[in-house]
């Protein structure tokens, strides 16, 4: 039995795993956030540790003869978090979190002091990243950043509470901005920009390989026996595509969650900054993958169904849904950028535009506009990557379909029409991190990694439909013109 643990933003939440290959049981908890500042968050890693023990109680009591059974646990977290430690290994303060944008200033002063940078990260400097964020304490705080002797990511730091061992994987370090990405290993360079030097940093393994064994006082407190692997895990989007088999080049998924991910798996390092696309070490040895972020996607569906007082998301994309070709032709334009944009654009001041709104229109046009601008924009980042590995000619596969977003059928749809692939909609993905998590623990306990990344069974498929695709082309040309004309108005 296998323990796949996933730190989300919001809440931990864990998946128990079989030799089958079947999830037996899961269990979450919540953790707060906290904003003492516009524009800053922060969660405090006892709030994590709490959560675990929380939802590991849970598990223990819904499925007590699996959990005994535990013999590995993989982790998987959010990425880009920054929780710094003293000479003890005490917490010198809440960690700061992927979507804090504080160390704006921060980012340009970086890429200025390593111009190579962007070569060496296969990523533009962006405030969410972790090196920023060090930057910004040694400024802002100073008496603090001197007592720093560790930076650890998230799901690491609970690593140390679970093993006593300071490892990352390298899926999750490629979002700190101190990897280099190709190389797969810390940029001495880039440390040293942020004050820091390897000593800071932990040790360094692929996501599937053995990191250590869980504390002894740790297996006790669990009711656990006998020699507990722990693996290293993944950053969550590279966690979430082991889940859904994402294994060889072409292979991927699209993410219809609060935010928007399209994420396709590569042979080689292919960085593709220019259209602020992240290039990211995979958490399988000597892989790779792209990945194109929205800040804006199911979140952008809740906004407009609140906006037109629907209530009822699965109402209105029943009503999308229904809507005739001729009427969504019709419809207005969206620029989905309401929380600024990462992909293509990087631009925080981005906004959210309809284009074209006549006095016809109604709130199933506006929401049809939604899901087709958020379309559009993954389009936008999945462009970007196709064009960072034109040379490779890297083959395409049909690519998973996750997040809240994928339960419309009409949304899917259009996705697949949009973006020109087929998408499959997999069971049991509302939970993919965690079991990605859990399949990496299988295979640190030596299991077969084609055995244990297999894809999972499609409950539904979508493919695109030529006449669809015809007339999207052109609105999606009208879209990609939108965005330069207004650039100068946001």
């Amino acid at each position: 039995m296998y323990l796949g643990i996933d730190l989300g933003t919001s809440g931990v939440k864990l998946l128990l795993l079989d030799e089958q290959q079947r999830a037996v049981a899961t269990a979450d908890a919540a953790v707060p956030q906290h904003r003492p500042q516009a524009g800053w968050s922060e969660q405090h890693p006892a709030d994590w540790l709490a959560a675990l023990e929380t939802a590991v109680q849970q598990l223990r009591a819904q499925s007590p003869a699996a959990w005994a059974q535990v013999r590995g646990i993989g982790l998987s977290g959010h990425m880009h978090g920054a929780v710094v430690l003293d000479a003890q290994g005490q917490v010198l303060r809440p960690a700061i979190l992927w979507n804090d944008g504080r160390a704006s200033a921060e980012c340009a002063a970086l890429e200025r002091a390593v111009p190579s940078s962007r070569q060496i990260t296969g990523n533009l400097a962006m405030p969410g990243f972790t090196a920023p964020k060090l930057l910004w304490l040694r400024t802002h705080e100073p008496a603090l950043f001197a007592q720093i002797r560790r930076v650890l990511l998230p799901k690491d730091w609970l690593r140390w509470q679970l093993t006593g061992r300071a490892v990352s994987d390298l899926s999750d370090a490629s979002g700190t901005l101190w990897l280099d990405v190709q190389a797969r290993a810390w940029s001495p360079t880039l440390l040293q920009a942020c004050g820091l030097d390897l000593s800071h940093m932990p040790a360094l393994a692929e996501g599937s390989a053995p990191t250590g064994t869980l504390l002894g006082e740790v297996a006790r407190r669990w009711g656990l026996t006998g020699e507990v692997v722990v693996a290293a895990g993944a950053g969550d989007n590279a966690a979430s595509a082991v889940g859904v088999g994402a294994r060889t080049a072409g292979q991927g998924f699209v993410s219809l969650g609060t935010s928007g991910v399209v994420f396709q798996v590569t042979d080689a390092f292919a960085p593709a900054t220019a259209r602020a696309v992240h290039a990211f070490a995979h958490a399988l040895p000597q892989r790779w993958h792209q990945m194109s972020v929205m800040l804006s996607a199911a979140s952008a569906f809740g906004w407009v169904t609140r906006l037109t007082g629907q209530g009822d998301e699965a109402h209105l994309s029943a009503q999308v849904a229904a809507l005739s070709a001729d009427r969504q032709r019709q419809a207005p334009l969206f620029l989905p950028y309401l929380s600024g944009e990462r992909t293509p654009h990087n631009n925080a001041a981005a906004s959210g535009v309809f284009m074209g709104l006549r006095a016809e229109h109604e709130a199933v046009d506006l929401a049809y506009a939604v899901m087709e601008g958020v379309g559009f924009g993954l389009l936008d980042g999945l462009n970007g990557m196709r064009q960072a590995r034109a040379a490779a000619d890297t083959s395409e596969a049909p690519l998973a379909l996750v997040g809240g977003g994928a339960r419309s059928g009409a949304w899917a749809q259009l996705l697949a029409s949009t973006l020109g692939l087929p998408l499959q909609r997999p069971e049991g993905a509302h939970a993919a991190a965690a079991l990605g998590a859990a399949r990496l623990a299988a295979m640190a306990c030596g299991g077969d990694e084609a055995h244990w990344c297999q894809p999972l069974a499609a409950e539904a498929t979508y493919l695109p439909r030529p006449e669809q695709q015809a007339w999207l082309a052109e609105r999606q040309a009208r879209f990609v013109a939108l965005y330069p004309a207004l650039q100068a108005h946001f």
